[in-house]
């Protein structure tokens, strides 16, 4: 997923480590993914498109 939004919008996302499988995706101070919200991981090109 880093390769694949690195290549798409030119920026290196970072990763901080969590507790108790949070996987959140926040950009520019928008949460644009939550694993808790929809009970699953993103399936592949769904954080990227939301990104966009």
């Amino acid at each position: 997923m880093v390769a694949e939004i690195k290549a798409a919008v030119g920026v290196t996302p970072e990763l901080i480590r969590g507790d108790n499988g949070v996987f959140d995706v926040v950009a520019d101070g928008r949460l644009v993914y939550s694993k808790d919200e929809t009970g699953r991981f993103p399936d592949p090109g769904e954080v990227l498109n939301a990104l966009q």
